[in-house]
């Protein structure tokens, strides 16, 4: 039954190839960014063997820890490391726990993440080529460490599959971890700066992860070489009772999730209450402007790009205290306005198949590319000057304060013109309605970067008026030069939405059955 699964994991792998181009290209270019990255990191241990003993036990102990708890964190980024052997899909079948499980632990051993954490963990031995018995001990803690990286994850996976089952869930989740993420640079510098204080911090905490469910198992090799045996036996064991334990909670995850099907709850609006639709005018326009600011602040799709706002100033603000710069606050209201306005590029294919709904009515062309356009200005424009006082108030810049808001604001103007055209014109592979938000389909981001760098390449050329104004008014220090920015950007930014809906829609006209064909397609 093992074998069988992780044939059927492979079998799923090579179909997949045959299927889709771009999947096959991006797991080939991913496939070659492992593969340099494993070859990084074995020319690293071969180099880390002549090293002095604590040196060696400090990287590696940090280094394993990092990799356990990347393997814990990343299922909740992506509803799981692996879904080919979805026990939803697996329940229909008598297939015994055990050997479920171990098929489960070896289909993720061979994928991509899976198999370049397991040479990995087994190179550790390399860092102690010069101790055969200690290299020795390391390839079996390795395998010990490289299992643990796995069921961990899928520990992980099972246990909040209860709770993922429901869609607030998945949004919140998603939503909550990315803000670690963009604030990680401030994290590691902070993190960073408070270890030079001393130098024996980075021994410290090796040490400390050393009896950590995280980082016990990294520690067997080093204690032995240290001459401490005891002190080996005593961190083998918790390395031992944490896959152990780890093994028991993702034997209980998964069979309930095999035993228990996933509820769906639902939320009804009280009687009267319309939100958006009971605020907005009541025409083709005004409820799809609806419709799209409801998706704007409840689908997560569409929240993780509203995180840039307030996000963006702060990473730009603590760069700047750094540095000393009174240049990097201004720079994030163009950089938001750029974001927001980007961000519609795929919006026909966040509707999924509700566009049916569209097509089904006849809506106008024009009607959609307005409505979606209004949605977005109402509230990225308030936004983007905020964020530009905000970066003229941090800098000590009042004198720039008029170009950079024409600046800002002709982006984001551009933005939105050139999405309603390519909104209209092609559709991409995102998550689906209700799904993780950072669930990517293969191939997606392939098929993402030749449409999106032409988007920006347009909205760099469409707005050099303004940004030709602002950069002589930075450089003379006269006035006029932000002012005629500012007049510039919000009137050549109006001319350019009005053009591009009236294109987009015309392409909408024409396109609308087949883009739902592609919808259907890819749902």
């Amino acid at each position: 039954m093992v074998a069988t699964l992780v044939r059927l994991r492979l079998l799923v792998l090579r179909n997949s190839f045959r299927r889709s181009t771009s999947q096959l290209v991006a797991v080939v270019i991913g496939g070659v960014y492992a593969l340099i990255a494993l070859v990084v990191v074995l020319g690293g241990l071969v180099l880390l063997g002549f090293a002095p003993t604590e040196v060696v036990r400090t990287v590696v102990i940090i280094a394993g820890s990092a990799a356990v708890l990347g393997w814990a964190v990343f299922p909740l980024l992506l509803s799981g490391i692996e879904q080919t052997l979805d026990p939803a899909k697996l329940a229909v079948y008598p297939i015994p726990l055990r050997p479920l499980m171990v098929g489960m632990l070896l289909s993720a051993a061979v994928g991509v993440a899976g198999a370049a954490t397991t040479l990995a963990s087994l190179a550790t031995s390399l860092s102690w080529i010069r101790l055969p018995g200690i290299a020795l001990v390391a390839l079996v803690t390795g395998v010990l460490g490289a299992a643990t990286c796995i069921v961990v994850s899928r520990a992980v996976t099972s246990v909040s599959s209860g709770l993922s089952g429901g869609r607030r869930f998945r949004e919140a989740s998603g939503l909550l971890i990315l803000i670690p993420l963009i604030l990680a640079g401030p994290i590691v510098i902070g993190i960073t700066r408070g270890l030079r204080s001393s130098s024996d911090a980075l021994p410290a905490v090796a040490d400390g992860l050393s009896w950590s469910p995280l980082g016990a198992v990294w520690a067997v090799p080093s204690q032995l070489a240290l001459g401490d045996p005891l002190g080996a036996l005593a961190r083998f064991l918790i390395a031992v009772a944490t896959f152990a334990v780890l093994w028991l909670v993702w034997r209980w995850g998964l069979a309930r999730s095999l035993t228990t099907p996933a509820r769906a709850s639902s939320r009804v609006r009280a009687q009267g209450k319309l939100g958006w639709f009971g605020v907005l005018p009541g025409t083709r326009s005004g409820a799809i402007a609806a419709r799209c600011l409801t998706y704007w602040f409840r689908d997560p799709r569409y929240l993780r790009q509203l995180l840039v706002v307030p996000l963006m100033p702060v990473l730009f603000w603590f760069y700047s205290s750094l540095n000393h710069s009174s240049v990097l606050p201004v720079i994030a209201a163009p950089v938001v306005a750029f974001s927001l306005g980007i961000g519609m590029i795929a919006d026909v294919s966040y509707d999924s198949t509700a566009f049916a709904l569209h097509v089904a009515k006849a809506v106008p062309g024009r009607a959609d590319r307005w409505g979606r356009a209004a949605a977005l200005l109402s509230f990225a424009v308030p936004a983007v000057v905020l964020i530009a006082i905000f970066g003229a108030a941090v800098g000590d810049a009042w004198h720039v304060l008029p170009g950079l808001i024409g600046l800002s604001l002709g982006i984001l103007l551009t933005g939105s013109a050139v999405c309603a055209v390519t909104s209209a014109r092609l559709v991409f592979p995102v998550p689906e309605p209700g799904d993780n938000p950072f669930r990517s389909r293969p191939g997606a981001n392939i098929s993402l970067i030749g449409p999106t760098f032409a988007a920006w390449g347009v909205i760099a050329v469409l707005c050099l008026p303004e940004i030709v104004l602002f950069i002589v008014g930075l450089v003379t220090g006269e006035a006029l030069w932000g002012w005629a920015a500012l007049v510039v950007g919000v009137a050549l930014g109006g001319v350019l939405v009005a053009v591009g809906v009236r294109i987009g829609g015309n392409v909408l006209d024409a396109r609308a059955p087949e883009l739902l064909l592609q919808l259907r397609k890819d749902a």
